[in-house]
């Protein structure tokens, strides 16, 4: 006999006992699943760690030992003039990045980089610079307060995700990086004493185009 050959309070009663079961059933698996979660998730309390032996990563004592002993002079070693830079990535990308840039796996190449311009207003946290030969092509430095992308850690050449733990700390090294910068070059850097006259900045960029160029500067100085 089906369920629709029974009598319409029976029909009720059977459907009830349906969903019942079918709820039950839902409820078991649930439970299942969450108790395999926890058979197969490991957690590590801030004691199990400290019991490992190895320190946190310390990102600002990272910094303090590698913005200004290794990243500036890797950077100021290996600075490219922006105009030769430029001329190059707009005629071969992949080409300009193996002769001038590094790059993290599969990423856009970072390059160390010089440029000697006219600065104008700062504005949105840029600073803008005209750049003799460049007329077509945006040249910023970024001057805070707040310093975007991994410009530094990439362009320096010698920091490679192998050597963190994880993603959280490569990319809090960059971010810290950053804040070393800010502390050393745009905290006594006034962009308004610098408008219009001739600046020569030293620093990193990223560029996604030949035509938009915005520098992470390690040294900003008046040029004669």
């Amino acid at each position: 006999m089906t369920t629709a050959d029974l009598p319409r309070t029976d029909r009720k009663t059977a459907h009830l006992r349906d969903r019942i079961t079918l709820g039950s059933g839902s409820l078991i698996a649930l439970v299942l699943l969450l108790a395999a979660v926890a058979a197969t998730t490991t957690y590590r309390s801030d004691s199990e760690d400290k019991a490992s032996g190895k320190p946190a990563f310390d990102a600002a004592k990272y910094a303090a030992g590698t913005y200004g002993p290794k990243v500036v002079p890797a950077l100021e070693k290996n600075a490219v003039d922006i105009a030769t830079l430029h001329k190059a990535i707009a005629a071969d990308p992949e080409a300009a990045g193996k002769k001038y840039g590094h790059r993290p796996g599969t990423g856009p190449y970072s390059y160390a980089v010089t440029v000697t311009g006219t600065a104008g207003a700062a504005e949105n946290g840029l600073l803008r610079l005209t750049v003799p030969g460049l007329a077509k092509t945006r040249v910023s430095v970024q001057v805070g307060p707040a310093i975007n992308g991994t410009a530094l850690r990439d362009a320096a050449g010698f920091i490679a995700f192998g050597q963190f733990t994880n993603q959280v700390e490569y990319a809090d090294a960059a971010t810290a990086l950053n804040t070393a910068m800010k502390d050393k070059v745009l905290k006594a850097f006034d962009p308004v004493a610098v408008r219009d006259k001739k600046v020569t900045v030293v620093g990193a960029m990223t560029p996604l185009t030949a035509d938009v160029l915005t520098l992470t500067p390690v040294s900003i100085e008046a040029a004669s």
